[in-house]
């Protein structure tokens, strides 16, 4: 079983920046791929970025790349998503999930969740 835990969400005016984070209990950390997921009021949740367990490869969708990076520091057991240049269309609750399957995008690929934490970008 593992246990994430996101941390760093708040409130941010736009071209503002936050840091967000992720515990996690694994034992064995850099087996797992982290993703970050978002879910905005009256709308799905969707795919942000991903990192694989060793931190060598990563990906981002089309709506955040250049302005956010994910990283992880698998002896903290914590991965990072530094959000820059932040809009408004960027509020939303954001996840982390785990799994050891491979670098994907697809949220039913992703075993372990966090329970989110609020970000929201004024105007």
């Amino acid at each position: 079983q593992v246990q994430l835990v996101e941390s760093g969400g708040g409130l941010v005016q736009t071209g503002g920046s936050l840091r967000l984070s992720c515990a996690a209990s694994a034992r064995i950390f850099d087996s797992y791929t982290i993703g970050w997921f978002r879910q905005a009021p009256g709308k799905e949740r969707e795919f942000v970025s991903t990192i694989t367990g060793s931190g060598t490869r990563t990906y981002y969708s089309d709506s955040v790349k250049g302005r956010f990076t994910i990283s992880r520091d698998n002896a903290k057991n914590t991965v990072y998503l530094q959000m820059n240049s932040l809009k408004p269309e960027d509020t939303a609750v954001y996840f982390c999930a785990a799994q050891q399957w491979r670098l994907t995008t697809i949220q039913t690929d992703y075993k372990y969740w966090g329970q989110g934490t609020q970000v929201t970008v004024s105007s």
